[in-house]
């Protein structure tokens, strides 16, 4: 007994020791930023919230980067005594977790099952609430914009004299929790196929989409129909090449590029997108979808929805006019796809038990004839501001001792 009683002890001091290193790994700076330090733990705390965020890439390098920077922005922010209240940092929160149709606990609770503390997300949140409106001030005066800019910006969009068109394949493997692994799994081997007849084989294997039939394959599509973020890697294909995966929410994303033409008729990127999110139960079942074929043949535009949703919920119907940047990756593809007045219902919510309807309303000021000076007047705006922004941080970076 006294044997046993010795090792047990002798157990749980190894237990201990092994805990206490565990925690002070956590501790343990990896990057340090002039004085200040960036822990292992902030690391792999931004790299999870990062993945929850379905970021693309080397979520490492750029959970890395993005720490540095925000130490940087920090420190120059601390200079000038730039702070923000509770309460503006909570508005902020809830506006943040509204973007994702949540509220901030359940925003919350999303989060902490990928294991992203809330501190976590105040911490991304705040500085770069902090950072927008620290640099709004800095540079207000030197941002002076003439009716000549307006005038010069908007006839630069009426002279395109054609618009570039994309032949994509594509793939949208359905990923809930439980089949995540064996998606990416598969994601993973479709994105180094270089055979169109292989990406069509697998589209008819593996995609959600409807396009599954006939191998993923699309028509031409102007370009600007895509998102920012998606048109970027998309311009990057060659030929026959495949994009990496790209993760939506419970889904991942891949398209192959079968060509790309100039179109004779000009067309420039709207400037925003209106569309109509129909919410309805039953997710992707024989019921559900039935429901979805029912309203898609009663509605004709998006006015119609509010016919079909009366008497129920405020909250079934979600209407939005969203600049293309400020659209989830999952969206903007469906609306990629559509015309004005059509509709998909490939998307769900909830897991799977809430079917999306959704609808396109209109792509805005498409031409120059009805675009708003104030709208242009606040894009360039913008630009200019982002741009005096990131030649500031590139300045405090060239000047701070960054290890390693």
């Amino acid at each position: 007994m006294r044997k046993g009683h010795i090792l047990a002890v002798i157990a749980a001091v190894f237990m201990t020791i092994g805990a206490s290193a565990t925690a002070q790994g956590q501790v343990t700076p990896v990057i340090t930023v002039d004085d200040r330090v960036i822990t292992q733990y902030e690391l792999t705390q931004r790299i999870r919230l990062l993945e929850a965020f379905r970021t693309p890439g080397d979520l490492n390098a750029t959970a890395r980067t993005a720490l540095i920077e925000d130490r940087l922005k920090q420190q120059e922010m601390d200079r000038f005594g730039i702070s923000i209240s509770e309460e503006d940092l909570q508005r902020e929160l809830e506006a943040f977790a509204g973007r994702a149709n949540l509220t901030l606990p359940q925003f919350t609770q999303v989060l902490a099952q990928s294991g992203v503390d809330i501190n976590t997300l105040r911490d991304f949140i705040s500085v770069g609430v902090m950072w927008r409106n620290f640099v709004r001030a800095r540079f207000r005066g030197q941002v002076t914009i003439t009716e000549a800019d307006i005038e010069r910006a908007i006839a630069q969009r009426g002279a395109a004299p054609s618009r570039l068109e994309v032949l994509l394949n594509e793939i949208i493997i359905a990923a809930p929790p439980e089949r995540a692994a064996a998606a990416r799994n598969a994601a993973d081997q479709i994105s180094r196929m270089r055979s169109f007849a292989d990406f069509e084989a697998a589209a008819r294997q593996v995609s959600a989409l409807p396009s599954r039939e006939n191998g993923g394959r699309l028509g031409w599509l102007p370009i600007e129909n895509y998102p920012p973020q998606i048109r970027a890697i998309i311009l990057d294909l060659d030929r026959g090449e495949v994009t990496d995966p790209i993760e939506i929410p419970n889904g991942i994303a891949l398209f192959q590029l079968r060509g790309t033409r100039e179109a004779l008729l000009p067309v420039q990127p709207p400037v925003s997108i209106e569309y109509a999110a129909y919410y309805l139960p039953g997710g992707r079942s024989e019921a559900g979808l039935n429901l979805a074929a029912d309203v898609r043949d009663s509605v004709d535009t998006c006015d119609d929805l509010y016919g079909v949703a009366r008497n129920q919920p405020a909250e079934v119907l979600d209407r939005q006019t969203l600049a293309p940047s400020e659209i989830s990756n999952d969206v903007a593809l469906e609306l990629a796809r559509l015309d004005p007045g059509e509709v998909s219902y490939n998307l769900t919510r909830d897991n799977g038990q809430t079917l999306v309807f959704l609808m396109l309303c209109a792509r805005n000021n498409a031409g120059t004839g009805n675009i708003d000076p104030d709208v242009v007047r606040n894009q360039i705006r913008s630009q200019r501001l982002t741009a005096l922004a990131d030649a500031l941080l590139e300045d405090l970076r060239a000047s701070a001792i960054i290890r390693p």
